[in-house]
């Protein structure tokens, strides 16, 4: 990867790596010493974002991206997220436990993962705004969060990236998050673009996933909705076919050609699939491809509520 995109003062590869696969949520997580392995292919391929947060195991995913990234600390951009803030000492010792699990004196890119009862956003804010004077964060960003929020946020202190689900099947950022984030030069940054692997073509409708898979409880995952939502990975497929490419560079080349300032993190825990993802922000897809998919998208209507249960960032 060559090119590069902003999200707010942060430059940065078009295309992130998601990391919580490598410990959590899918299974059995590979060998550590596989997933370190895959990390450091993932900067020789030119990946500059990791994606990482404290709950993500908890805590053992940070400890993975800290002594994978250690020898090339200056190179990356990490960012990671505390949990629920219920005070101003709940995230200061959320960053700095993530500090010292990411084997760093600054977290470049620090999300409030989710916002529940406890501190008003703006509090939240001001907390890594100090901490930011501190030289311990570099930019701040919310995670599963709408447009209301996203201002108060950023007029207490600018927020680099808003990071929501956002996909061919998970497209609720569209219209009043994509215009606030675009009015205030705001990064977004889209987890699970691939639809948690649904996009790729590889999960079939009768598909069962193991102990420990978070599919196996997600609505959007049962046996009735992956029939009905089918139709939207077979287009997929078809017209990756069609053009040459994978489905999931498609389903890729799709999400980075909605918006400049978008970039996301697809995770994987093999090589040749992180290497496919990595290719899919080189690719020169014709609009009317991309037009094809979106039309339908428009069509189908997607069953099951997202893995977070939330259907809408109002």
């Amino acid at each position: 990867m060559t090119a590069t995109r902003r999200l707010g003062a942060l430059t940065v590869a078009p295309i992130g790596l998601g990391c919580m696969g490598l410990s959590a949520n899918y299974g059995t997580p590979p060998p550590r010493a596989d997933a370190i392995t895959l990390m450091r292919r993932a900067v020789d391929l030119g990946v500059t974002m990791f994606d990482t947060a404290e709950i993500y195991g908890p805590h053992t995913n940070e400890e993975l991206v800290g002594e994978a990234l250690e020898p090339v600390r200056n190179q990356v951009v990490i960012a990671t997220k505390f949990w629920r803030a219920g005070s101003e000492r709940d995230i200061r010792s959320s960053v700095e436990g993530s500090l010292r699990r990411l084997r760093t004196d600054r977290i470049d890119l620090l999300y409030a993962h989710r916002l529940g009862e406890g501190l008003a956003v703006e509090d939240v804010a001001g907390t890594v705004a100090d901490l930011a004077r501190e030289g311990k964060v570099g930019a701040f960003g919310l995670s599963e969060v709408g447009a209301a929020t996203i201002r108060r946020a950023h007029a207490v202190m600018p927020l680099a990236a808003v990071q929501n689900e956002y996909s061919l099947w998970a497209r609720e950022s569209e219209g009043a998050v994509f215009d606030t984030v675009d009015e205030l030069g705001i990064g977004f940054v889209p987890w699970s673009p691939l639809g948690q692997g649904f996009l790729t073509g590889t999960v079939r409708p009768g598909q069962q996933f193991g102990r420990g898979d978070v599919r196996s409880f997600f609505p959007r995952f049962t046996t009735d909705a992956l029939a009905a939502n089918a139709p939207l990975a077979d287009a997929v497929v078809e017209l990756a076919q069609r053009v040459g490419v994978t489905p999931g560079q498609l389903a890729l080349a799709w999400v980075l050609a909605q918006r400049p300032w978008i970039v996301p993190i697809p995770g994987t825990r093999r090589i040749g699939r992180l290497e496919e993802n990595v290719a899919a922000a080189t690719l020169d897809v014709d609009p009317e491809v991309l037009g094809e998919l979106t039309s339908t998208a428009d069509r189908i209507r997607v069953r099951g509520a997202r893995g977070t249960g939330r259907e809408s960032y109002s």
